[in-house]
This record gives structure tokens, C-alpha cells and sequence, in this order.
């Protein structure tokens, strides 16, 4: 299985710098990356860790999840996946990610309201970004859309 990188360059201080995020293995893009902004509300037009891990979760949970469907023998039809990651104070000094909340809304055929419950949860604990975030409270709120 391939490496996949990312490079950050930075310039300046915490409170003061500033820096771009380079997908380099895909080449899709750079993004600007910025701790006030990181800590804001708003993200005014830039991204974040917590932003790409959400992005990194969301989608191999979508990914792993069609599988787990397919093994339950339903049929993945569409799948719609949001991961919320959350930055907050560590007890242990500085920040840490507080929480990821997955929530997954798909429209299957062959799996009933139980077995697609069965199938997420088994993501959930297959996922490799969830393996990865094992120190990390995963949620998960799952349903079947009609």
C-alpha cells in the first residue's frame, strides 16, 4: 500500500505566523493554515488539523462502511458522512482533540434499520482513522434515509 504526504511550510510565530498545507501525494491543492484562526468560529477561509483529520475520517468511514454493507450482503446506494472534530484545552497543559462525532445517513438495499446499525458500528471500529484515533471519544449517529 502506497505513502501518502502532506507538507506544511510555516513562517512566524504561534500567535503571529501563518503557513500552507501542501497535499503533495495528490497535488489537489495548498491551503493556508493559521492558529488564531484555528481557534476561531469562523475559519475565514482557512483550514485547520482538525479540518483535514475530518476530512480523513469522514471519508475512510464512507469508504469502510460500503464495505461493511456489501459483507452484511446490502447494497450501498449513497452515503453521506460528516465528521466533527473538536479542539479543546488538555487537562495535561496546551490542546488535544476533545471529540469526533461521526454521523451517517445512507440509503441501502438489503439491510433493515439493525443490520445497517450493525454495519456502521462495525466501521466505526474498522475504520483506520478510527484505529488511528483511538485515544480520541468517537460518537457515532447512524440512520437509514428512505
Amino acid at each position: 500500500m502506497p505513502t501518502r504526504t502532506a507538507r506544511t511550510a510555516w513562517n512566524g510565530t504561534l500567535q503571529d505566523g501563518g503557513g500552507q498545507v501542501e497535499l503533495s501525494s495528490s497535488k489537489v491543492g495548498t491551503y493556508d493554515v493559521s492558529f488564531p484562526k484555528r481557534a476561531a468560529e469562523d475559519a475565514g477561509g482557512t483550514t485547520s488539523p482538525e479540518e483535514l483529520i475530518a476530512a480523513a475520517h469522514s471519508s475512510c468511514y464512507a469508504m469502510q462502511l460500503s464495505a461493511d454493507i456489501a459483507e452484511a450482503g446490502g447494497t450501498p446506494v449513497a452515503l453521506e458522512v460528516t465528521a466533527d472534530v473538536s479542539l479543546g484545552p488538555d487537562p495535561a497543559g496546551g490542546f488535544r482533540i476533545t471529540g469526533i462525532a461521526l454521523k451517517v445517513r445512507g440509503e441501502v438495499e438489503g439491510l433493515d434499520e439493525a443490520g445497517f446499525q450493525q454495519a456502521a458500528e462495525k466501521a466505526k471500529a474498522g475504520c483506520p482513522v478510527s484505529k488511528a484515533l483511538t485515544g480520541t471519544d468517537i460518537t457515532l449517529d447512524a440512520a437509514l434515509e428512505s
